[in-house]
This record gives structure tokens, C-alpha cells and sequence, in this order.
């Protein structure tokens, strides 16, 4: 027995599930936006063979076996808004529920976002210089 056999049957298997279209998804596209589905997946595989023979020597067999899965999960899906440049024209919306770290970097997200924005209408503008108060004792 050849434990090649089961472990290229499943390896093909489980080749055919994890395609593109399903681990990262059909990009969905209208009038106005591009939809980017975002997934994360795991896989396991394992085989195995054995023989042997009867208890008084005579007779035996031999037998091989292979078995894997996978799965694949939403996380998150990428809008990237058409017409809009820079940050305000791509969305990342969570299809998770957030936990702590994942609002804590969507916060410092945020606040970059908006530095930047004040940084551009900043641009060109020079920033009055501070006065310094003079003191008589």
C-alpha cells in the first residue's frame, strides 16, 4: 500500500476549497464604490499508515489514511469610495465584534486621520509666532 495515494487525494481536496474566490472573496464594485471582502483562514492535515500481522503470524494487512480540513472566516470588509481621494476615500468597517486592541488602533487610526487633515489645510499658511510677554520687576 502507497500512503501517497490518500494524501494527494486529500491535499487536492483541500486545494480545491481554499481558491482565491474563497479565501479572499469577489470584489463587489457599483456605481459609486469598490467592496473588498477581507478573510482569514486555517488549515490542518494529518496521514497515517500501519501494517501488520495476524497473531500467529499468518495473514495480515495494511492500511493508510489522510484527512484534512480548513476554515474560512470574515473579518472585514475594504471600501474604497471612487471619485474620493486620500484617507476619507477608503473605509475599513470590522465584521468582528472589537475587542480593546482592536478599538485602541481604531482611535489612534482616527486621530491620525485627522492630523493629517489639519496638517493639509495648514499647508501654506505660516503659524503666527508666540509673543513673549515682558515682565518689570
Amino acid at each position: 500500500m502507497d500512503i501517497q495515494d490518500p494524501i494527494k487525494t486529500t491535499v487536492e481536496e483541500i486545494r480545491k476549497v481554499l481558491n482565491i474566490e474563497n479565501v479572499i472573496g469577489e470584489v463587489i464594485e457599483t456605481e459609486d464604490k469598490v467592496m473588498i471582502p477581507i478573510t482569514k483562514f486555517g488549515m490542518a492535515f494529518g496521514a497515517g499508515m500501519g501494517e501488520g500481522k495476524g497473531p500467529t503470524g499468518q495473514g495480515g494487512g495494511a492500511g493508510a489514511g489522510a484527512g484534512g480540513g480548513a476554515g474560512i472566516e470574515p473579518v472585514a470588509m475594504v471600501v474604497v469610495f471612487k471619485g474620493v481621494s486620500g484617507p476619507d476615500g477608503v473605509k475599513v468597517l470590522s465584521l468582528k465584534s472589537a475587542d480593546p486592541l482592536v478599538r485602541a488602533i481604531g482611535e489612534v487610526g482616527s486621530t491620525v486621520k485627522d492630523l493629517m487633515k489639519e496638517g493639509r489645510k495648514g499647508k501654506g499658511s505660516a503659524k503666527p509666532k508666540e509673543e513673549k510677554e515682558e515682565t518689570t520687576e
